[in-house]
């Protein structure tokens, strides 16, 4: 029987983060770069099983080159990376979840052998002692969190040199005893370094020559992150903001600069994206800019300073921005004060929502 490759990409540190760090936006993160690992699958492997903060996938009776082998791996580690900067440039949250979040690590793991498969619910899996063997492999003497490891069977076949290099790969020989059975591998540090790391967009900060033309100051008694995290996260938006049918936006993404959400109003889609400006640095900030308006676009940003451990002012800003005559006309007659009262009412039914979510806790 041809033997068969299973491949394991382990997210380092994943414990640790979870165990200390904010669990909403940890499962966040962790979802995001399990999805992009997936979506870096360029050898039609199949995806066996979601395994907490790896992946486990195998390809049946086939080994791809040492070429495409390497060449997998090195896209896996490119796009884990590449996530890991952008969630640290465009980070808006101050969580341990989100700021820690880059100090994650991906370790992989390949292995081969005749594999065997049982089915669960119709689903059929992979089954026998290779399967065991390259879990085990997860708990090596390698000193260190972030590495590729090729057990001995998989380079033998593909022809993978002991002492092979390359600016990315730097292979060394290792070995380990599982149940008095040693299994030899090789394995390469990853330097993050020598990565050509995908390029993402990183919004401008805004930068306003008026003054705002709205603008709302309300002191209220909750924590500035807490605060932060029910404007910032669109699950709670119902609850304050009225007037809005639904709100589409994706639940498995912590907001960051650059994300973006609809809101649904009287059936016609607004738009938003996700924005900053410079403010005082201990405040927080969140903004937002739509340009599906009457006008040729409207920003909002939410300033948040903290005043105690459990008090904040929130200060909203609003800025329209209009070039014609006749739209600066709208926005003095109509637009503005139709935004004042629409605000207003949101602000109240915060205020409202954080006394009754205060007791409730």
């Amino acid at each position: 029987m041809v033997d068969s490759l299973l491949f394991i990409p382990d997210i380092s540190g994943f414990t640790h983060f979870v165990q200390n760090t904010e669990i909403e936006h940890s499962q966040h993160v962790i979802s995001e770069l399990l999805e992009i690992l997936i979506t870096a699958n360029t050898q039609n492997l199949k995806l066996a099983e979601v395994e907490g903060d790896a992946l486990f996938f195998y390809k049946e009776n086939e080994i791809p080159s040492q070429e495409k082998l390497l060449a997998q791996i090195e896209t896996m580690f490119t796009v884990f990376y590449s996530h890991l900067k952008l969630l640290e440039k465009n980070r808006i949250c101050p969580c341990n979840a989100c700021a820690t979040a880059p100090n994650l690590q991906l370790k992989i793991i390949v292995h081969c052998g005749e594999l065997q498969f049982i089915t669960v619910q119709e689903k059929r899996k992979p089954f026998g002692q290779i399967v065991i063997e390259a879990h085990r492999l997860l708990k090596n003497s390698i000193q260190s969190d972030n590495y590729a490891l090729v057990s001995d069977s998989v380079a033998k076949i593909i022809g993978l040199p002991v002492d092979y290099k390359s600016k990315l790969y730097h292979f060394n020989q290792g070995a380990d005893s599982y149940d008095s059975s040693e299994i030899g591998y090789l394995f390469s540090k990853i330097d993050k370094n020598n990565l050509k790391l995908n390029p993402f967009a990183v919004p401008e900060v805004v930068d306003f020559k008026w003054p705002p033309s709205i603008i709302f100051i309300r002191n209220l008694e909750i924590s500035a992150n807490q605060l932060l995290e029910y404007i910032t996260n669109y699950s709670y938006r119902h609850y304050w903001v009225k007037g809005v049918e639904k709100f589409e936006y994706n639940p498995e993404e912590v907001t960051r600069l650059g994300t973006e959400h609809v809101c649904i109003v009287d059936g016609k889609r607004l738009n938003f994206t996700t924005v900053t400006k410079e403010v005082d640095p201990d405040s927080l900030i969140y903004g937002e800019l739509t340009t599906d308006v009457p006008i040729e676009a409207l920003y909002q940003f939410f300033i948040i300073k903290p005043k105690s451990e459990n008090t904040c002012q929130l200060t909203v800003e609003i800025y329209p921005k209009a070039k014609s005559i006749f739209t600066k006309l709208l926005l003095t007659l109509l637009m503005k004060r139709a935004i004042r009262k629409s605000l207003k009412t949101s602000l109240d039914n915060l205020e409202t929502f954080i006394k009754q979510d205060s007791v409730s806790c």
